[in-house]
């Protein structure tokens, strides 16, 4: 007699063996899929402020899950796994891929350059030369110390950009804007959680004056520090179509996988990076040795009747971030 069946004995060892791979595969591809989730729809919350800065590099990961899913023929895991696939490379692709509205190329071109000194720390040779071999006009800089300001005087900043509103204090909380052209309305304000923003009505010679201000929320260090970086995102001034148009230069302490900064620049502002394609630069984590993988906190906002041209980004020696410079359109003067 010829025996067709498999032994009874058999079926249960091979469900066996099915139910860890199942439960593996969906461990692998949960974490993934709640990222996404959180990233999405902004609840981030806590360690989580922390973490959704590092979307891109999960967005890149969640490709394993997903082709690990089909190999094993999990196909609900498999489903999930590729959707969210989808979803992180569509939070995390546009910025890496140059955008046709860039604003207008017509109007006086002048270049700006955003510049974190670690405490006041950062070389000012270095600074000093970005400036002067990239024809920077407009310059913003945060945790600007006293030391720092004198140095950078010493190394001929103020021969290059004469023009100036510094709020410089120890630690991380000074802030400074310096021009080649005559500033009006400067001020230097205190956010919430304490640090320093220096602002002025920058008046660029057959251009529309333009409102500049050095950004630099709180960081979101420790779980403490988030509902005053919170808040401090929060008061960032809006895009105004109706007033003069703004430019926000600074390290903001956030990604363009952080709700509080996206929602900013929904106000009427282009990030420069992204919208060139280059919103993957990263501009702060191992550029003073630290062990932490690049991410970009160091932006360049411009109103929407501003147009952007161009971006680099460079080392600073002395400092954990690096120097964001972006060619920008101002609006002809009517």
């Amino acid at each position: 007699m010829t025996i067709t069946d498999a032994p009874a004995e058999t079926r249960p060892a091979h469900h066996r063996r099915r139910i860890p791979r199942t439960v593996l595969t969906w461990l692998l591809v949960t974490p993934a899929a709640i990222w996404f989730l959180v990233r999405a729809f902004g609840f981030e919350q806590g360690r989580g402020v922390q973490l959704i800065a590092f979307t891109p590099y999960v967005a890149a990961w969640a490709l394993i899950p997903a082709l690990l899913a089909l190999i094993v023929r999990r196909w609900a895991a498999a489903a999930v796994a590729v959707l969210t696939a989808f979803g992180l490379a569509m939070c995390v692709l546009p910025r890496a891929l140059p955008d046709v509205g860039r604003g207008p190329a017509q109007g006086v071109e002048v270049r700006v350059m955003t510049a974190n000194l670690l405490f006041g720390g950062a070389d000012p040779d270095a600074v000093v030369r970005l400036v002067r071999d990239n024809d920077v006009a407009i310059l913003a800089f945060q945790e600007l110390t006293e030391p720092a300001q004198a140095a950078l005087t010493a190394a001929g900043l103020d021969r290059l950009l004469p023009h100036r509103e510094v709020g410089a204090e120890p630690g991380a909380s000074g802030s400074g804007l310096y021009s080649r052209y005559p500033i009006t309305d400067a001020g230097t304000e205190r956010t919430g959680a304490g640090f320093l923003q220096s602002h002025a009505t920058v008046r660029v010679p057959g251009a529309t004056p333009v409102l500049v201000e050095s950004a630099h929320p709180l960081a979101p260090a420790v779980p403490a520090s988030i509902p005053g970086w919170s808040s401090d995102l929060r008061q960032e001034p809006p895009a105004d179509p109706d007033g003069l148009p703004r430019i926000l230069l600074g390290d903001f302490n956030a990604t363009l996988d952080h709700k509080l900064l996206r929602n900013l620049i929904k106000t009427g502002y282009r990030d420069a990076a992204a919208t060139l394609g280059s919103g993957l630069i990263g501009t702060w984590g191992p550029y003073d040795g630290d062990l932490i993988p690049p991410v970009t906190i160091d932006h360049v906002l411009a109103d929407e009747r501003i147009g952007i041209q161009d971006l680099s980004v460079h080392d600073v020696t002395g400092s954990d971030h690096r120097a964001v410079i972006a060619a920008l359109t101002l609006p002809e003067q009517s």
